[in-house]
């Protein structure tokens, strides 16, 4: 099945960014709006600032320092940096430079650092603090070809013998770059970046993303939301080896001119948020999740308060599904303003989602409950759906949000299912190819250019998207049934004690799950029953809270049918993090991680 033709055709986009690299539309951001604020940090009790003129400045002399350490056309350079200023100055001066910038993941282990260092063929790595530098000194015999270490932190000195260099030979000592002349050798068709999936079915590939690509989304994206972006603020605080982050707040920062605040710790970003106010905002699920799980567990303290809140969202959400379709009447749009004003306002402003003008989820399911109560509250929440090898997006739709869905197919691009029902799209995103890997490349692009998803979906008349899974991660249970693990666990953590959930069952008899405990709901819910307990360890083995779950487990598994619904679960206590035996650095499932940690925990559902 095909999807409808969007709006905005590719012809239009293509004409729109034909000749342009990120390079040149930086120059005219720089030109345009020379006094705005560009870039945002924390400083001391407050908040350090960089204009367009000044970010400008800086880049032509990081250009200078790295072309005097020898970076060249078309050499890649890893990057280890936090979400800090330094890391866009780098970044951006590599683009001038022509080089491909490659980032690695915060949370690396010294052996991924490696992998990904020698994979790249990098001979240049850029170290945001002496953690970092350290994690690259401990495989430097494996990476023979890493011949310099810039080290950002001024107060790790360099060391000359070990090719390790100061921030101040980067930026410092030598005369800036002339990036109109460096801009003016960019070509569209020259990689920018290059992407490591997650490594979830196997070991991490490099989906190499263009300039052109880069350009094209980023236009088709500020095409669909349709706001002038200049000035719009943003918080950069998820990892820029994560396609979606890298052009939110990256590549969109620049091409769009908004005011980006970098935020160092992910974990930080609440706080951020409550001071920013920022107006856009991306985030996976879970921290979305986390957002909900902390309204709730503040309104835990009062019962009665609590029940009055979610008897206002109830009310809201058809109000607010027909708003967004243009169907609400003059006495829906008095209710929900009535409700703002008593219940909703207060909670978006404590939160500091009061301004946010487009919010997004991706990289994982998320419930359309919570897209629901989101946009209840005003906060205007939608799904979108992409990957690296599509420079993050594939469908979309800010506005005219259907719940549960992940929107229409995204602007410019031609949408279609095979046989199977697999994702295909055309369009000016779908990537170069993956870096020294023809055969996987080979499988992923036709000739004609379709990019295949390996996710398996439904497109409904109105061109709506569902995915239902991933091809590779069905569950095939012992009775033959095909089963999607993703939508179970989407539902299970609907539970509220549930902020984690793993579905088990191939080749086994039924379908069980391993469920973590929501680390700010659990608590919060067990003080308010009066149990006793000193760690979330005791929690998962209350009984009250697990007839809670199992309760719970009966309601969200009602819409599921019978070979189809999880039968059993385990609870644990310990959350899993990012980048961990159990999650990507993404926050994906790690399911062979998962299955091979709890084997114990997972034989015992089936004793």
């Amino acid at each position: 099945m095909r999807c409808p033709v969007t709006e905005i055709t590719r012809r239009e986009l293509d004409e729109a960014v034909e000749g342009q690299t990120i390079a040149s539309r930086a120059l005219q951001t720089f030109a345009e709006h020379p006094d705005r604020v560009a870039l945002r940090w924390r400083e001391g009790d407050g908040w350090g600032e960089m204009t367009w003129r000044e970010y400008e400045q800086q880049v032509a002399v990081a250009a200078a320092g790295f072309q005097r350490l020898g970076v060249e056309p078309g050499d890649r350079v890893v990057l280890m940096v936090r979400n800090v200023p330094e890391f866009h100055i780098a970044d951006l001066a590599l683009v001038f430079l022509g080089a491909t910038a490659v980032s690695i993941y915060n949370s690396s282990a010294p052996d991924q650092v490696a992998y990904l260092t020698a994979h790249s063929g990098a001979k240049l790595a850029v170290a945001g603090d002496a953690g970092f530098l350290a994690r690259f000194e401990a495989v430097r015999e494996d990476v023979p070809d890493l011949d310099t270490i810039v080290m950002l932190d001024d107060a790790v000195p360099a060391d000359p013998a070990s090719g390790v260099v100061s921030k101040a030979e980067l930026l410092e000592g030598h005369e800036p770059a002339d990036l109109a002349a460096l801009a003016s050798a960019c070509s569209p068709d020259d990689p920018v970046t290059v992407i490591y999936t997650s490594g979830t079915t196997g070991p991490p590939k490099g989906a190499l993303i263009s300039h052109r690509n880069v350009v094209w989304t980023a236009e088709g994206l500020l095409r669909m939301i349709d706001i002038d972006p200049v000035g719009l603020r943003v918080v950069s605080y998820l990892p820029m080896a994560h396609i979606a982050e890298r052009l939110c707040t990256h590549y969109l920062g620049v091409l769009g001119g908004l005011e980006v605040t970098t935020c160092p710790e992910p974990g930080r970003v609440a706080e951020y948020a409550r001071e920013v106010h920022p107006e856009i905002m991306f985030g996976v699920p879970r921290v979305w999740e986390k957002i909900h799980a902390g309204v709730q567990a503040a309104l835990a303290a009062d019962p009665e308060k609590k029940a009055s809140f979610d008897e206002a969202v109830a009310a809201a959400i058809p109000i607010t599904e027909r708003r967004s379709l243009g169907q609400a009447t003059d006495e829906d749009l008095a209710t929900w303003n009535f409700l703002d004003s008593v219940a909703f306002s207060q909670v978006r402003e404590l939160v500091g989602l009061d301004a946010m003008k487009v919010a997004i989820s991706g990289a994982a399911p998320i419930a359309g409950e919570l897209i629901s109560w989101f946009r209840a509250l005003g906060v205007p929440l939608s799904e979108i759906y992409g990957m690296s090898e599509s420079t993050a997006l594939m469908a979309w739709e800010p506005y005219r949000v259907r719940a549960g869905t992940v929107g229409r197919a995204f602007a410019g691009t031609e949408m279609f299912l095979t046989e199977e029902g697999e994702v295909c799209i055309r369009g000016g995103n779908v990537f170069l190819g993956y870096l020294d890997d023809p055969e996987k490349t080979a499988e992923t692009i036709d000739p004609d250019g379709t990019l295949h998803s390996g996710d398996i979906g439904t497109i409904d008349e109105e061109g709506y998207l569902t995915i239902i899974d991933r091809k590779k991660e069905l569950i095939i249970t012992a009775g033959g049934k095909n089963i999607s693990p993703a939508n179970l666990e989407t539902a299970l953590r609907q539970i509220p004690l549930v902020g984690q959930a793993c579905a088990i069952g191939d080749q086994r008899p039924f379908v069980s799950a391993l469920v973590v405990l929501d680390p700010d709901v659990a608590p919060a819910w067990a003080k308010e029953q009066g149990i006793d307990f000193d760690t979330l360890a005791d929690l998962a083995q209350d009984p009250a809270v697990l007839a809670e779950i199992d309760r719970g487990l009966e309601e969200v598994m009602a819409e599921f049918n019978h070979a189809e619904q999880v039968k059993k679960v385990r609870v644990l206590a310990e959350e899993w993090l990012p980048d961990s035996e159990e999650l990507t650095p993404t926050s994906k499932l790690k399911r062979r991680g998962i299955h091979q940690k709890y084997a114990d925990e997972i034989a015992a559902l089936y004793s």
